[in-house]
């Protein structure tokens, strides 16, 4: 089993926080369920409708890989299992900013952003996170309901 660049489940507080922009695209907010990160992720709702109250596991992986060898950069549809079969929602995306945040009463905090094809993701939480991660990194967002 590959070793995950992050994983923990969700629950969707709310939808388009600064409206509707895309037809077929929500903003979906999101918060973990033990309130320590909070998450902001584009998703493709033609293809995946999310709805406020729903829980969901998402992971961040270097690679598809079962074995977790690096990902060649290249998908072919072969028959065997790779971790994308575990989930129901599956983008391919880059790091592109890692930044501290810094919260009214001062907490300290660090907010990764991926982007996804256009697709954007905000992940703000506690400094230990960013521990995996790095500038420019290819990664797999990975998302199922449960």
């Amino acid at each position: 089993m590959p070793e995950h660049l992050f994983q923990d489940s969700f629950i969707v507080i709310g939808l388009d926080p600064d409206g509707k922009k895309f037809d077929k695209v929500s903003r979906v907010e999101a918060e973990s369920e033990d309130s320590s990160i909070y998450m902001q992720l584009d998703v493709a709702i033609e293809v995946y409708p999310m709805q406020k109250g729903e829980k969901f596991k998402m992971v961040l992986a270097s690679t598809l890989n079962l074995d977790g060898t690096p990902d060649t950069g290249y998908f072919t549809q072969a028959s065997r299992e790779t971790l994308a079969d575990q989930f129901e929602y599956v983008m391919h995306g880059k790091l592109y900013r890692i930044s501290d945040y810094t919260t009214p009463k001062q907490d300290p905090k660090v907010e990764i952003f991926g982007s996804f094809g256009g697709l954007l993701m905000l992940l703000r939480g506690e400094p230990s996170i960013a521990g995996s991660f790095e500038l420019d990194q290819r990664i797999f967002l990975l998302i199922r309901k449960v």
